[in-house]
């Protein structure tokens, strides 16, 4: 193992405590993480080309090979958890700002560490590979849309804005990555080892810049934020799993993936956004996002794979690449 994935391996391993750590830093002493804020949509735009330069044609196999498995996991993550951020909101009677955070955080497609999660569950990686990545890249068409029509009435919302925001931030890194991919293949696949370690770096330095901005009113909120985003979460992975398990008769492994493609979203778009369009109180759920699906998700991962009859034991190797 050389070192740059020794770094990665110990910056994954004790990613919740680093975030937390800066994120407190950030509280404490604002001024240096606040000159970090200008650059966030560079920084998520990093990560986003990390993820193209990982992607190849056999991520989306699924779709061809099993259309209503991928079909039902991109609907739900669409529906569950726009639904759920508008109702843990209203139901918590958080400000607009907030709500409009919650809102948002639901609204944007699933996050990368799914895939990692679903490995570890010895769920089914290549559906949560496909669906975390087609989630990705209609998500610019999607997700403004889906923020105006729940989120409107809490604050202005400028979908066209968010539309060509997202396009820049995600989309295009995404292209980009893939082309590089396609003409420096190669070359990609030698220096892919530094990718984790760039996304794991870029979503600590966006989550002490979210706190460095609001750190003023982060007392005042931070117990509902906190209280908001484990229940999002939490029953994130409880009604995609029952759905995908019950209602839609999918397999124990379908239905993990399911879960953690639902469940686990991609926050630090959330924030991103939420700097750019909104506030940085309204970031704040993003931001919180971020260290907790990262706790609860090694925990559901973990509780699963203990479950796991040792005939199925293999599910989670059988997908050619897991995303970092």
């Amino acid at each position: 193992m050389n070192t740059i994935e020794k770094i990665v391996k110990f910056l994954s391993a004790y990613f919740p405590i680093l975030v937390i750590g800066f994120a407190a830093a950030a509280y404490y002493v604002s001024p240096p993480f606040k000159a970090i804020i200008p650059f966030i949509p560079q920084l998520l735009g990093l990560v986003m080309l990390g993820m193209g330069l990982t992607l190849t044609k056999d991520d989306f196999v699924a779709v061809f090979e099993r259309p209503f498995d991928v079909v039902v996991g991109i609907a739900l993550q669409f529906i569950i958890m726009p639904v759920l951020g508008l109702f843990i909101a209203t139901m918590m009677g958080m400000s607009p700002e907030l709500a409009a955070g919650f809102i948002l955080v639901g609204c944007v497609p699933s996050g990368t560490a799914s895939n990692v999660m679903t490995f570890l569950a010895k769920g089914d990686v290549a559906l949560s590979v496909t669906v975390s990545s087609i989630t990705t890249l209609i998500a610019p068409f999607l997700t403004p849309y889906l923020f105006l029509w729940l989120g409107g009435k809490f604050i202005p919302i400028d979908a066209t804005a968010l539309l060509i925001d997202i396009l820049k931030i995600v989309l295009l890194p995404i292209i980009c990555g893939v082309v590089i991919r396609q003409v420096f293949g190669e070359t990609v696949k030698k220096v892919a080892k530094i990718v984790p370690l760039i996304s794991i770096l870029a979503i600590i330095a966006i989550v002490a810049a979210v706190v460095a901005a609001s750190a003023s009113r982060l007392a005042a909120v931070a117990g509902i934020v906190i209280m908001g985003v484990a229940a999002h979460n939490l029953l994130g992975y409880l009604i995609a799993y029952l759905v995908a398990r019950k209602a839609c008769g999918m397999s124990e492994a379908k239905a993990r993936a399911i879960s953690f493609e639902v469940g686990m979203q991609n926050s630090g778009l959330g924030a991103a956004l939420a700097m750019v369009h909104l506030s940085p109180v309204a970031a704040l759920p993003s931001a919180i996002f971020s260290v907790w699906h990262n706790i609860s998700g090694p925990a559901l991962a973990s509780w699963w794979a203990k479950r796991t009859p040792e005939e199925n034991k293999e599910i989670g190797n059988s997908a050619t690449a897991v995303k970092a």
